[in-house]
């Protein structure tokens, strides 16, 4: 069995006349496209392909397989838009609601492989800061919604008929500006060394976070600099600044552009809680769809699913 990539990657070499012109098509470098040719090659147990300064030309072996190729793609595309009508998804339209950090480091992908498997369903995209993403999928604003919810903190029942499906468990860790005191540290660092210590605080009238404001209050860590913005990026911006340091999720910390330095906290019960609220069973097929993709895709990104409520 011949793999369709290296299939597809054959005929665009064919119709490039060049690797390096069919990897820039493909999204490929020069390569890794060279790596997946010589798989094929192996493959099929024949020279496929013949390389020189002018480019590279398919052998007689190429070409039989090339066109081959093309009908076998050709027939795969076929099924996919047919199995996509057998679901409904050929066409209409999916709403999608996002919070700021996973929507710029983990929808994208999934919004991508969305988009290739069902191009003719259209995606709109909506910013709501938790918990308003749950809200508009209560309301039909949006058929899906990330949201997040923070530890320790009281859950919150969510709207009849809406569920809510974690996706993923990160900690929440402390960042400091490089060569602070306490990042100097091993292992984790207990909550109550935060005390006395300049706390930027964020967003303490935030729903979300008033549990683990409250907590680190309670440990003694009272605010500094209080930072009203939801958002993360001023927070980091503020800590890598020197002007105090933070509790953030370890997705933000990891993904600052600021330079910054992370500990661990104990206990290890200060985390946040990424997911999905959908309408159950009354969600459309597009919607079911992306809800496996975020999936697969956040468990890649280290997910640790908890149950779904209602």
């Amino acid at each position: 069995m011949y793999d369709p990539t290296r299939l597809a990657a054959l005929v665009a070499v064919a119709e490039a006349g060049s690797i390096t012109r069919a990897a820039a098509r493909l999204g490929y470098t020069a390569p890794a496209l060279s790596q997946q040719m010589a798989k094929l090659e192996r493959e099929a147990g024949a020279v496929l392909l013949v390389r020189s300064h002018r480019g590279a030309r398919l052998t007689a072996a190429g070409e039989l397989l090339a066109a081959r190729a093309r009908r076998v793609l050709d027939e795969m595309e076929r099924a996919r838009h047919e199995l996509a009508g057998l679901s409904g998804l050929t066409g209409g339209r999916l709403r999608v609601g996002t919070f700021t950090t996973v929507g710029i480091h983990l929808l994208p992908p999934v919004l991508s492989a969305f988009r290739r498997t069902y191009p003719d369903v259209e995606l709109t995209v909506a910013e709501y800061e938790p918990p308003g993403g749950v809200t508009a999928v209560a309301t039909g604003e949006v058929d899906v919604a990330l949201t997040h919810a923070y530890e320790p903190a009281e859950a919150a029942a969510s709207p009849p008929g809406v569920v809510v499906e974690p996706l993923l468990v990160e900690e929440l860790v402390l960042v400091t500006a490089p060569g602070h005191v306490l990042a100097g540290g091993s292992g984790r660092l207990p909550v109550g060394d935060l005390a006395g210590q300049p706390l930027i605080s964020s967003a303490p009238s935030h729903p979300p976070r008033k549990g683990v404001e409250g907590a680190l209050a309670r440990a003694g860590a009272t605010p500094a600099v209080v930072c009203e913005s939801p958002g993360y990026a001023l927070v980091c911006a503020l800590v890598s600044a020197g002007l105090g340091v933070a509790v953030v999720p370890e997705m933000v910390a990891a993904m600052a552009p600021t330079p910054l330095q992370i500990r661990q906290l104990e206990p290890a019960s200060f985390r946040r809680t990424i997911s999905v609220a959908h309408r159950g069973d009354e969600s459309g097929p597009a919607a079911r769809s992306l809800r496996a993709l975020m999936r697969g895709a956040f468990g890649r990104a280290g997910a640790r699913p908890g149950p779904a409520r209602q």
